[in-house]
């Protein structure tokens, strides 16, 4: 195990520097159900591809509700992030990777991070080659979770919500490109 969680963490860190907008940026996506059913008029803001060593790791597309969406307007608005993954990784790690990555906004006490890390080592299953997570974030309130279109649960925590979206959208990101695709600045 301990294995598997250095390799994501250098996949994801060589990942940071080849995150690129994705060959099909033009193509007309639908819109998943879980999205429709989550925001009133799903608009597809931006998309991109996060590669590690020259493998695809996942594409990403970030929907927002009712339109474009201001690169800092993003923590107050209803969105979703949907991850379509390219190859098999452990939930358990992707909970742990997250919890780092949501740390790059400042520090999150102990009692927190435990509490936050549980939730998400419960929400995200283990993933093969085309499976797919969404995170729904509800402004106020927290985050809601699918997996493969399926409600996975939610967290109710604010502050959750906009350090968990931040990993991809805040401009602390690791990955900036990546953010830049997503919010269409690129």
């Amino acid at each position: 195990m301990h294995a598997d969680h250095t390799l994501l963490r250098r996949r994801h860190a060589l990942g940071l520097l080849l995150a690129a907008a994705c060959p099909w940026a033009g193509a007309q996506v639908p819109v998943p159900e879980e999205v429709a059913g989550e925001l009133a008029a799903p608009h597809l803001q931006g998309q991109g591809r996060l590669r590690f060593l020259g493998l695809q790791i996942y594409d990403i597309r970030l929907w927002t509700d009712s339109g474009a969406l201001a690169p800092d307007a993003w923590p107050s608005k209803p969105l979703a992030l949907e991850i379509d993954y390219a190859r098999s990784l452990v939930g358990r790690l992707i909970a742990e990777r997250s919890l780092e990555e949501m740390q790059r906004s400042g520090p999150i006490a102990s009692d927190v991070s435990e509490r936050w890390l549980s939730s998400m080592t419960r929400l995200f299953p283990d993933v093969k080659a085309g499976d797919r997570i969404t995170g729904i974030q509800r402004p106020g309130t927290g985050a809601r979770f699918f997996y493969n279109g399926k409600l996975r649960g939610e967290v109710r925590d604010a502050e959750f919500a906009r350090r968990f979206f931040g990993i991809w959208l805040a401009p602390a990101t690791s990955e900036p490109a990546l953010r830049a695709s997503l919010l269409g600045t690129s």
